[in-house]
């Protein structure tokens, strides 16, 4: 959680700063950084398929296995970075406008679109690693790689964008390189710590634990292909959702954009939850313990909501002064408050389908999460926000309520899915 929270920072002080370049620069963002989303969402799709065969071998008592599963799901997601970022550099433009870009917010996002997706390269590894050590219950050096990279990030930010103490000023595109030379960083601290590590353990990997990896490579693509799946489903979904908001006007993208940014600290125990509740499901599969596997389930989602209402809570009373924190301009403020209040009351619902979606996927099941994400994203949110803008005309107040509708959903499938057991089967 303190990891997700420090990489949220950095989301929520990088929007803070753009911001001060003006509603252009900020609409820029929130459209270039729906493909670095894209982008990322892959890859942690390899990360969760690495995260469900390591931690079945280490329950299981094999450090060999681990290290070539590990191997296996950093050739899968280096290959993947590889052909999006390829596709996303050479078809920048288009694929801004694609989503309704007004032109001068695709002069601006070319540039900063380019940059970040080619950190993804970097991140490629860097997330694969990082999966692996928590696959391995290290928890704690991911955190402190992510405050090494949070303060390389927010420094290279104040120099680069506003050429500070001299440096030059370059605006939307030092925001990009302060995101790929964190990235370099961050890479550099993962690979120190993988070096480090003593051969015979799970992080000990090594070019020979390469070769073993080859038969493991098609179980982390299959594993990997339903997570891709749900992935693809939601961001094109959000993509989809956003070209919906472009009728609009900049305003409401600037308020999805900020909003998002905001929320995602609300997030945070889900993710965490998800993250904890995977690693001890496929442990306890791995030793042969089903039972233990369900109450780490379960466990997960009770902690998560009862977290989800206490930071939901402080988002519904105080969606004003939180939102006054990122901008001045009145009309995005009073955009931005009903948003709130919807994200608000979708916490519970949210945070309890990450954690069972973790859940699921540390047994193997990725299956389970990707129906979900697709029911409620192409059962409720695209085609019922489009049903509102274009048919019936609404205000985007009712758009902003298609969020709660959709995490309801996807949470209520979860449960009733963990409950049937049928994911105890899957590895």
């Amino acid at each position: 959680m303190l990891s997700q929270g420090l990489l949220n920072v950095v989301g929520l002080v990088d929007i803070a700063m753009v911001g001060r370049l003006g509603s252009e620069a900020v609409a820029a963002v929130g459209y270039s950084s729906q493909f670095f989303h894209l982008s990322q969402s892959v890859l942690f799709a390899v990360g969760f398929a690495c995260v469900a065969l390591m931690a079945h071998a280490i329950g299981a008592g094999d450090p060999a296995r681990a290290r070539h599963a590990l191997a296996a799901a950093m050739i899968v997601s280096a290959g993947a970075a590889l052909a999006l970022t390829a596709v996303m550099v050479g078809a920048s433009a288009t694929l801004l406008g694609a989503l309704g870009a007004e032109p001068a917010a695709v002069a601006q996002g070319v540039p900063y679109l380019r940059l970040i997706v080619g950190s993804s390269l970097l991140l490629a590894v860097s997330m694969i690693l990082e999966f692996g050590l928590r696959a391995n219950r290290d928890a704690r050096t991911p955190m402190l790689i992510a405050g090494v990279v949070t303060v390389v990030k927010l420094g290279l930010n104040g120099l680069l964008i506003f050429g500070a103490f001299g440096a030059p000023r370059l605006e939307l595109v030092g925001a990009g390189l302060a995101t790929l030379i964190s990235q370099v960083v961050g890479l550099a601290l993962f690979l120190g710590v993988v070096l480090r590590s003593d051969p015979g353990t799970p992080l000990g990997l090594r070019p020979r634990d390469f070769a073993g990896a080859r038969p493991l490579i098609p179980e982390v693509v299959r594993l990997a292909i339903p997570s891709v799946g749900e992935r693809l489903a939601n961001n094109f979904a959000l993509l989809a959702y956003f070209r919906i908001l472009s009728g609009y006007g900049s305003v409401a993208i600037a308020t999805y954009t900020v909003g998002i940014r905001l929320l995602s600290f609300t997030w945070i125990p889900g993710v965490g939850f998800g993250t904890a509740a995977a690693t001890l499901v496929g442990q306890a599969l791995g030793a042969r313990d089903p039972e233990g596997a369900r109450r780490a389930g379960w466990r997960a989602t009770h902690l998560s909501l009862g977290v989800a209402v206490a930071l939901g809570g402080v988002c519904l009373l105080l969606p004003g002064p939180l939102a006054r924190i990122f901008t001045d301009d009145p009309s995005l403020i009073a955009s931005l408050v009903p948003f709130l209040v919807f994200l608000a009351l979708a916490q519970p619902a949210l945070q309890s389908h990450f954690a069972l979606g973790g859940a699921h996927r540390g047994a193997g099941d990725t299956w389970t999460p990707f129906v979900a994400s697709s029911l409620g994203n192409w059962l409720v949110r695209v085609p019922v926000a489009a049903l509102l803008a274009f048919v019936l005309d609404a205000p985007v107040i009712w758009i902003w309520g298609v969020i709660l509708v959709d995490h309801t959903l996807r949470a209520t499938w979860l449960a009733a899915s963990f409950r049937r057991g049928r994911w105890r089967e899957k590895l």
